[in-house]
């Protein structure tokens, strides 16, 4: 696609519908059912719902364009797609054979290396994914206190013990407490009314922005007096706001931690790791996967380990973020238009509206013009956002906003 031309035609196969006979919402992961990528504009037959294949920061779409994502898959490549050196690491690994009846070494390597980066971290057991890791840590604390209740703040996946979607029983929703993010007080009272001290008390440690730090250490000191473990989710954010997550920042460091997304940019790989005496009661329950010990993702893993040890890639992540942030969110702020700003940490920020036909409006028109943006949250700055990708995407915004005057938020004269 020439760059400023925005897509007219129409797709050469209409991949949308043939997912949607086969695949309830038309797509496995819901962030990327065409309803949650588009919102109302999810039937416009110019944005695209699949992809062919995917490089640094692009990506084609079946019909050949070439668009520019701000999403690297919903957060979990943080170096760039098909990444050299990961690829290669990940091609040796299945030449290998990738399973077998034992564990493959990387996984002991890749502990070691965990070890050594996460401030919290002692020992570390592995899952596939972020869910996954959080109901692990979840059941851990639960079996080392012989309590059940939970008090919680964030998003921590699919899973019962967290959701209160269709199907999941009343029972297990009334085991946990829902506070407020960054509000000491709420956090406060919560554990002071339970009947019982908490098992456990989770933290999704960037929200709307980094947590302050003054939050975290009440969390801290609530966990230490009442004889909670205290959990850091930090899927999102080891690895991209310092390689140890928000607890390096902080120097505030939990009891157990999840890890995920871009510790294996992109490949399937979770853990949780802590304190060994935390860490220990894994043996006490049941916690396991068949290819919880894969190799590809270990392997991607520690090609991500290296990256980190030869550059500050958290850095890089939230300088390429910002110039994002700062070329979109002022194109956004000096347009005519009125509906969207963009706000939150240069590595990680979001697409804030009161009006979610504006957001809807933004993500659609940018797509018909080659830029990819996730509704809401979150865009993710990665290294492959280069000087020539942050070019482009300059280039396009007054085009985009151009022809997003005519729409529902237009400013009249």
């Amino acid at each position: 696609m020439t760059r400023g031309i925005p897509f007219a035609g129409l797709p050469g196969d209409d991949w949308r519908s043939r997912a949607a006979d086969v695949i309830p919402g038309g797509s496995s992961t819901g962030s990327r059912r065409p309803d949650v990528l588009y919102g109302s504009r999810a039937f416009d037959a110019a944005v695209p719902t699949h992809f062919e294949r995917a490089d640094g920061c692009y990506l084609w779409s079946p019909d050949g364009r070439r668009f520019i994502d701000c999403g690297m898959a919903l957060g979990a490549v943080g170096i760039g797609y098909a990444d050299p050196s990961t690829t290669r690491a990940v091609i040796d690994a299945a030449s290998s054979g990738n399973i077998s009846a034992l564990p493959h070494r990387l996984e002991v390597e890749v502990a070691e290396r965990l070890v050594q980066v996460i401030p919290s971290a002692e020992q570390v057991r592995f899952l596939r994914t972020g869910a996954e890791a959080n109901a692990a840590a979840i059941r851990m604390a639960r079996a080392l206190t012989g309590r059940e209740h939970i008090v919680a703040c964030g998003y921590f996946g699919w899973l019962d013990w967290c959701s209160d979607a269709a199907g999941v029983p009343a029972s297990v929703q009334q085991a946990v407490t829902w506070v407020p993010f960054n509000d000491i007080a709420a956090l406060e009272t919560a554990v002071s009314e339970l009947a019982a001290p908490p098992a456990a008390i989770i933290i999704e440690p960037l929200v709307h922005d980094i947590a302050s730090t003054s939050w975290l250490d009440v969390a801290r000191r609530l966990a230490d007096r009442t004889g909670a473990v205290l959990i850091f989710d930090e899927v999102k954010t080891a690895f991209r706001v310092r390689t140890g997550g928000v607890q390096e920042l902080t120097g505030i460091s939990p009891d157990l931690t999840t890890l995920g997304k871009a510790m294996a940019n992109g490949y399937p790989l979770a853990a949780v790791v802590g304190r060994a005496g935390v860490m220990d009661v894994a043996q006490r329950t049941w916690i396991s996967s068949t290819a919880a010990t894969e190799s590809t993702g270990l392997a991607a893993a520690k090609a991500v380990l290296e990256w980190h040890e030869r550059s500050d890639v958290p850095e890089r992540m939230a300088t390429a973020g910002g110039m994002l942030l700062q070329i979109i969110g002022t194109a956004l702020s000096e347009s005519p238009w009125v509906g969207v700003r963009a706000e939150g940490p240069p590595m990680m920020w979001r697409l804030v509206s009161d009006a979610p036909d504006a957001v809807d409006a933004l993500v659609a028109v940018a797509a018909r013009y080659g830029l990819l943006l996730k509704r809401g949250a979150y865009q993710f700055g990665a290294i492959a956002h280069d000087e020539m990708a942050l070019e482009e995407v300059s280039a396009l915004m007054p085009e985009i906003m151009h022809e997003l005057l005519p729409g529902p938020r237009r400013v009249e004269d």
